[in-house]
This record gives C-alpha cells, sequence and structure tokens, in this order.
C-alpha cells in the first residue's frame, strides 16, 4: 500500500468524544469513524485488524473441533418467546416488525436460534456431540454507549454452542473451549486470565471470563503470575484426550484468578507475595455452561442409547472480536501511537522514504517494497520526516524501515523495531528476513 494513495485518515488532534487511549488511537489513526452513537464504519486499517483476529479465532475454533456456520442477524420473535427470553431480554433488544406485522428482533445473541436449527438435524445419540461457531454481528442497545468500540451498540463476536448427550460430555466441550481460548489469546500477543464468573442473563451455573490487564478495565483483578508464564499455545494438551484436558482445567482453575466481585482475601494471602499481579482488567471472552436451560425450553431431544428420549445439555462461548481491537491497542500503545503485537497488526512494516525523488532513496525503498508487497505500507508522501516518524508511530507498524540518502547510498536501512525502540542499520535482505521472520 503506497501511502500517498492509500485511504488512511489520521488526525493530528484528539477527539472530544474519546475517553480512552483505544478510542482516541483508533480515531487518529484512522481505523475507525463514529457514523451514530456506539456505531462505527471500519475504514482499510481497522478492517485488517479486524480480519486478523477473526481469522485467528476461527483458527483455534476450527482446531478445537467447533463448526463454523452462518447465522441471520434478524431473528423471529417466536423462538424468544420459545426460550422465555424475549419479555424478559429488557431494551437493550432491538425490536421490529416487518412488513407483514411479523415481530422479529436484531439479534444481540444466539442460543435461541442455534438451538431451532440444530433440533431440526439432530435425532438420535449419534449426532451429538456438535459445536457449531459463528462470527456475525450482534446489536445490544446500549444506554450509554461508550469507550468506541469497547462498548458499542453493534459489535462483531464469535459465539459458539455445543451440544453433548450428558453433563460429562458438556463439561468436557467446555475444557475443550477453555483451553481454545487460552491459544486464541496468546496467539494475538495477550495474557488473558480465566476467572470465575457469574453466569448473568443467559444463565446456567459454570463460567468463566477471560480477562487482560489495562489501565482501562472495569474490574479489579489479582491473580497469580503462573498465567504470565505458560505457553498455552504450545502445550501438548489434547482436545479429545478427556482426562487429560480434565487433569489440564482443574490444574489451571486451581491457580489463583478472581475479579474483585469474586476476590478472597485469604486465598490470595496464601499466594506468595512475589508472584501476585493485580491490577484492572478487561473482559474479552467468556464461557458458559447452562445445561438443558435452552435444549428443554424449546423442545430439543433425542433418542438415547435405549431408544428413549434425552435433552441434550448445552453451553455458549463468546468472544467479542471488535471488542479486541481495542483491547489490544489499551494492553499495546504508549504517548506516541499504537504497538501492534506482530500477529494482528495492519501491516508489518513502514517504509519511511525520507527524500523522495532522491535516487537512490527511491530505488531502495522501491527494491524493499517489492520485497514485502502488501505486507508493507510505503510511505512515499512529499512529507517532512517528523511527520512520517510521528504518523509510523501513531499507526503501531511493528517494524519501521527508515531509509534516507546517506543510509541508501551504502545499501543500508535503519531498521526500527516499534514495540522497543530497538534499532540496527542492515541490509536490503536483512530488513526483509527480520520482517518476516517476526
Amino acid at each position: 500500500m503506497r501511502l500517498s494513495r492509500a485511504f488512511l485518515p489520521t488526525l493530528k488532534e484528539t477527539p472530544a468524544e474519546a475517553q480512552i487511549a483505544s478510542h482516541r488511537l483508533m480515531l487518529r489513526a484512522g481505523l475507525v469513524r463514529q457514523t451514530s452513537a456506539g456505531i462505527y464504519a471500519w475504514l482499510p486499517a481497522g478492517l485488517r485488524v479486524l480480519r486478523k483476529v477473526e481469522q485467528i479465532v476461527r483458527e483455534e475454533q476450527d482446531r478445537a473441533g467447533a463448526q463454523e456456520i452462518l447465522m441471520p442477524t434478524i431473528q423471529p420473535a417466536e423462538l424468544w418467546r420459545e426460550s422465555g427470553r424475549y419479555d424478559d431480554y429488557g431494551k437493550e433488544m432491538l425490536r421490529i416488525r416487518d412488513r407483514h406485522e411479523r415481530e422479529m428482533l436484531f439479534g444481540p445473541t444466539n442460543e435461541e436460534m442455534v438451538t431451532d436449527i440444530f433440533k431440526q438435524f439432530a435425532k438420535s445419540y449419534r449426532d451429538l456431540p456438535r459445536n457449531l461457531y459463528h462470527i456475525q454481528w450482534k446489536f445490544r442497545d446500549e444506554v450509554r454507549p461508550r469507550f468506541g468500540v469497547m462498548r458499542g451498540r453493534e459489535f462483531l463476536m464469535k459465539d459458539a454452542y455445543s451440544f453433548d448427550l450428558d453433563q460429562a460430555g458438556a463439561q468436557h466441550s467446555y475444557r475443550q473451549m477453555f483451553l481454545a481460548y487460552l491459544r486464541t489469546f496468546q496467539r494475538m500477543g495477550l495474557t488473558a486470565v480465566p476467572m470465575r464468573a457469574d453466569t448473568g442473563p443467559i444463565g446456567g451455573n459454570l463460567s468463566h471470563e477471560f480477562i487482560i490487564l489495562a489501565e482501562t478495565g472495569e474490574s479489579a483483578v489479582f491473580y497469580d503470575a503462573a498465567y504470565e508464564e505458560t505457553d498455552w499455545a504450545g502445550s501438548t494438551v489434547a482436545y479429545d484426550d478427556v482426562a487429560g484436558l480434565k487433569s489440564f482445567f482443574e490444574r489451571v482453575t486451581a491457580t489463583y484468578a478472581a475479579t474483585d466481585e469474586m476476590h478472597d482475601p485469604a486465598a490470595w494471602a496464601a499466594v506468595p507475595e512475589a508472584r501476585r499481579r493485580e491490577g484492572r482488567g478487561i473482559e474479552v471472552g467468556h464461557v458458559f455452561y447452562f445445561g438443558t436451560k435452552y435444549s428443554a425450553a424449546m423442545g430439543l431431544a433425542v433418542a438415547g442409547p435405549d431408544g428413549a428420549l434425552v435433552t441434550p445439555e448445552m453451553g455458549s462461548y463468546g468472544i467479542g472480536v471488535s471488542r479486541l481491537v481495542g483491547a489490544l491497542i489499551e494492553a499495546n500503545h504508549d504517548e506516541a501511537g499504537i504497538k501492534w503485537p506482530d500477529a494482528v497488526a495492519p501491516w508489518s512494516a513502514a517504509i519511511l522514504n525520507l527524500r523522495p525523488g532522491d535516487a537512490a532513496t527511491d530505488a531502495l525503498s522501491e527494491a524493499l517494497y517489492a520485497r514485502l508487497g502488501e505486507d508493507a505500507v510505503y510511505d512515499d508522501r512529499p512529507a517532512r520526516a517528523g511527520e512520517k516518524f510521528a504518523d509510523a508511530d501513531l499507526m503501531g507498524f511493528p517494524w519501521q524501515a527508515i531509509i534516507g540518502p546517506r543510509g541508501a547510498a551504502a545499501g543500508r536501512i535503519e531498521l526500527k523495531r516499534r514495540a522497543s525502540g530497538e534499532r540496527a542499520e542492515v541490509s536490503l535482505e536483512d530488513a526483509v528476513a527480520r520482517i518476516r521472520g517476526s
């Protein structure tokens, strides 16, 4: 992407309505623009980040054995009346009528719809277990939407739903998603700590929320440093190993972690002081086991091994995909701008040509751009060097390849690592290798 042709509308001033770092930086770096209260248009750079986050989520769901579907945003009200939630959900639900006066709604979640879809398929215990997920836009009419995409009215969410024959199977599905979530967030460069949670309006009796540290977090959090030291992605625990996964889950959940609502000072005191971590946290995912709450209400039953009807046990598992973009910025920024982790950066590198029109700098800049292709932004604008540096820091590219007349004459590129500020003069080949190897 040549910056002279890109649609990256950066702002020098911070919009007055932006209260937290992620909201300020998403607006200033040209990632989103607000179209109405709590609703945002995603611009090219923001959309690239959103798609990368979405793809990591998708890959880890697939790896755990979940199968992707796509359910509509508009749902019939009668499904929610079957479950008993239509009147109970509150004003957050956007209720509408079509031209035939049929009551519809813009889905805030999908337990009812997925249960109805699965009911039309499942007839026997042989049709279980299954885990179905989709990545779809949701709408909840928040009274006071704020903090940009962190608490908007329209948001992109991954929600998965498991169906099992019995409680033991449902708990195994829950543990599969629990591990998948730890791996998902770690791949994005985040330390997400699972904390036992209230089940809220969805209901159920086993629930964990996954929380990352950030100064602007909604809750105070307390946890053991072990969560920062574990390589979840490299763990040898297999998703189909029932006993191994149970042991893993029990070991992880026995390690102290709690929000202020669940905090136990006595248990906290038993954690060695050097291992205590505390701060504020942002929820980025939530998992629920709720048994037969929806399957029983909506008449989902299958023939068991003995021919008797069995009501499947269910769970649901959500990740706020668009919310994660804001959370990533909250966890990775400084006064100059964003510091994208490599896995989710819109582009891996910014090539800063400090003297457009100079034959040597143009040639070396074009050569690097040709090698990196669509994974780089080429700042070919006739702008001052200071402006280019400021924009590169603001937009948070993991690497900055700085090319000026003196270095270009010697075939050298100054590489700056955005996260650490480390700099090195390297050859074209070394620059390509470092950027692609990150």
